[in-house]
């Protein structure tokens, strides 16, 4: 009577827990499994299970454990209840961490934090950005438009050749061998038109052309036809045809330069047989008006004047490696600094074949 009245009065769950506490004849310490029970629980589960006891009894136990124990009698499986509540937990907290509509977060800061944080960092990278505003504006205040700062580094020029090559091979009975050294000469000379230096100031020979007081520099002419058999104006294939090729030696710029003297280039070959040359101008010198240069901005047509070596080469020349070296002398300019092969002089080689 008392197990149909629990069966009417109180949920299958409570009943399936309470069977196990009473029916079946459970001790206070077997009862520790369902909670935290007291040591009055379990003087009292040990008389509930005396079938003298009435329905009242029972009632009473049943209620006191079922509130006690909610946890435990309301889920007869918490372990696989857990399981299957644990991807729908995992969900709702992913969604929480974007937004949580209870707390207004929104990936874990409310609006005003992120204000602070993005004013924070707004604050703080505008500092540096004025920081080093102020100090790349302090830098050039130092600087010249015209005029590097420091020019103690290089106060000595290198020579350097056209064609752009340290070995010039060919074969001059086959033209498309030697086309881009012709090709790349005209290309280059083609500023030296005269049609070009017409346009230009003319200078008065022997003298430096001083313009420290105009703010626009003018330009000394250098005519390609100054050039002669090496000017490609005469011979379109500057002599690579006939076995005997031009080479153009050419100063780098230096701003403020002046030499001394009357510097001028002088080429020898590195063998025991001297080598014929021929050099246009015939004196193979820079003259002093085209110096000084004033840079880039302040000088933007300026040309370099020229020097040409034409090397007239034998058929006993031919189809042997011909080592030359050219330097510029006759002046203060250095031309024999073991650590730097190109100041003041240039090395090359030369092989034709037939």
């Amino acid at each position: 009577t008392s197990h149909s009245l629990l069966q009417a009065r109180f949920q299958p769950e409570l009943v399936r827990c309470c069977r196990v506490a009473v029916w079946r004849g459970e001790t206070g310490a077997e009862l520790r499994r369902f909670g935290n029970v007291s040591e009055s629980y379990y003087k009292t589960s040990q008389l509930y299970r005396r079938p003298h006891h009435s329905y009242h009894l029972y009632r009473h136990y049943f209620l006191t454990l079922y509130c006690q124990w909610p946890p435990v009698l309301r889920n007869s499986n918490p372990t696989m209840s857990n399981k299957e509540e644990k991807p729908e937990e995992s969900q709702s907290n992913w969604k929480d961490f974007i937004y949580n509509p209870r707390s207004g977060e929104f990936i874990g800061r409310t609006a005003s934090s992120w204000a602070l944080i993005f004013l924070f960092y707004l604050v703080f990278y505008g500092f540096l950005a004025g920081m080093f505003s102020l100090t790349m504006w302090v830098m050039l205040q130092t600087l010249d438009d015209y005029t590097p700062k420091y020019r103690d580094r290089v106060s000595n020029p290198g020579l350097v050749i056209r064609p752009k090559s340290m070995d010039i091979m060919f074969n001059r009975t086959d033209p498309a061998k030697y086309r881009e050294y012709v090709k790349h000469l005209d290309s280059f000379l083609q500023q030296y038109n005269d049609s070009v230096q017409e346009e230009n100031e003319l200078c008065d020979e022997g003298k430096y052309f001083d313009q420290d007081a105009e703010p626009v520099k003018k330009v000394c002419p250098f005519k390609r036809s100054l050039l002669r058999q090496c000017s490609g104006l005469s011979d379109e294939t500057f002599g690579y045809s006939e076995g005997r090729p031009c080479i153009l030696v050419k100063m780098n710029r230096i701003i403020g330069l002046k030499p001394r003297g009357e510097p001028y280039i002088n080429c020898t070959a590195k063998r025991q047989d001297a080598l014929q040359i021929l050099y246009f101008p015939n004196e193979a010198k820079f003259d002093k008006m085209y110096f000084p240069y004033y840079g880039k901005k302040a000088h933007p047509n300026y040309v370099q004047p020229l020097v040409a070596v034409k090397l007239l080469l034998t058929k006993e020349d031919y189809n042997q490696e011909i080592a030359v070296e050219c330097k510029v002398e006759g002046s203060d300019l250095r031309n024999n600094d073991e650590r730097d092969k190109f100041l003041g002089r240039v090395n090359f080689r030369v092989k034709v074949m037939e």
